[in-house]
């Protein structure tokens, strides 16, 4: 085992529990913000899981999913602008605990945690079948093209995964005032596209041409 990596990966993911914690439970006012816990535990628990497998049979891809320093400037402003977005969701939802602004029937909340769970479930399996993916844009040596499975239907089944899986924690965190703000995610994952395209075109080998077979980027016959 990678005893570097290993403690890499432990300190980001407290860092991610606990940022996750304080941006939802102080502005909510109280620890009995039952929504928070339940998005933190479907959010968290996987993760770990998922950490630990890919700690023992995929380390490098592990490594890569790690690296969060983007490059290209047009993905900087990206992942700055996604940043902006979780606070502000997340901070709102806490206030809309505390002070009861909107309440969301439990039934929606139940709805939003099974849909991010399936979303999860299908993050899972782009993970399994792109040994490639990174953090950031970026093509890496002897890197081809994955045309089976999930990216036999759309391009990046990976950001469409994402895109489910954002929109879902406002509706489990019972904020419907946090799900406006987090509509702003397609908006900012279609710039990151865009720019992705452009570069893997550019450097990619066969991807115009598995442009040309899979035509859609995200949504089957939709987008």
């Amino acid at each position: 085992m990678d005893v570097k990596l290993f403690f890499q990966a432990i300190i980001k993911y407290m860092v991610g529990v606990i940022l996750t914690g304080a941006l939802l439970f102080v502005p909510a006012g109280s620890l009995e913000y039952w929504n928070a816990w339940l998005l933190m535990g479907l959010l968290f628990i996987p993760m770990f899981i998922a950490g630990i497998i890919l700690m023992v049979k995929k380390p490098e891809l592990l490594k890569k999913r790690l690296d969060a320093k983007e490059k290209v400037a047009t993905q900087k402003i990206v992942v700055f602008l996604s940043g902006l977005m979780f606070i502000a969701g997340f901070v709102t939802a806490g206030l809309n605990y505390r002070y009861n602004w909107i309440e969301i029937p439990n039934a929606v909340v139940i709805a939003a945690s099974i849909i991010f769970v399936i979303s999860y479930v299908l993050y899972g399996e782009v993970l399994r079948e792109n040994q490639y993916l990174s953090r950031t844009i970026e093509v890496q040596k002897n890197q081809k093209v994955i045309d089976t499975g999930l990216y036999g239907i759309v391009r990046h089944p990976m950001y469409g995964s994402t895109i489910l899986l954002f929109l879902m924690m406002p509706l489990i965190l019972g904020s419907i005032i946090s799900f406006v703000i987090f509509l702003v995610y397609p908006i900012i994952i279609a710039k990151r596209i865009k720019n992705e395209e452009e570069i893997l075109e550019k450097e990619l080998e066969g991807y115009k041409e598995y442009k040309e077979k899979v035509k859609y980027k995200v949504i089957p016959f939709i987008w």
